[in-house]
């Protein structure tokens, strides 16, 4: 029988979405528990073959690159942003955030495969991600994002629910 290790990196995937604040918060507690490093993660769609035609067609493939690179710049700045007031409200939470989030990274692609991709690729232990999303009937049920990353994860996945 295998002995059961500590999780050493957790990682917290996120949409940024104000109903996100109970998974981060687990997050925090679990990486408190472990000693583990937190990764924040959060997926944003690629621009598309289209979108990527179109725009070559007026302007050259370096300003749309560079295009591309401010964007996630400007979401990680986001994310930064809304952690930081997050954290001024819940500074007990927050308290050791610095030593326990290890990176925020932004990434392009489907969510769900660039979150088991990334677990993949760089050691993850844990991911942690919220349950679910609202639908138009007002019903909440599992999200997509969290079922497919279950459903393909090759580690442990903790689903929070965050009532969204």
């Amino acid at each position: 029988m295998s002995e059961i290790k500590p999780f050493q990196t957790i990682l917290y995937a996120t949409n940024l979405g104000t109903h996100m604040r109970p998974v981060f918060r687990q997050a925090i507690n679990l990486a408190r528990i472990h000693k583990a490093k937190i990764i924040m993660l959060h997926a944003v769609a690629p621009i598309g073959s289209t979108g990527t035609a179109i725009l070559s067609m007026y302007m050259p493939g370096k300003e749309i690159h560079d295009i591309e690179q401010e964007s996630m710049n400007q979401v990680i700045e986001t994310m930064r942003e809304r952690l930081k007031n997050y954290c001024a409200e819940e500074d007990d939470i927050c308290k050791d955030k610095d030593e326990l989030l290890d990176k925020i990274v932004v990434s392009a692609g489907n969510p769900a495969d660039v979150i088991n991709h990334y677990a993949e690729t760089h050691g993850v232990d844990l991911i942690v991600i919220g349950s679910h999303t609202r639908q138009a009937s007002g019903h909440t049920m599992l999200g997509s994002t969290a079922r497919t990353v279950t459903q393909h994860s090759k580690v442990p996945v903790l689903i929070i629910p965050n009532g969204g």
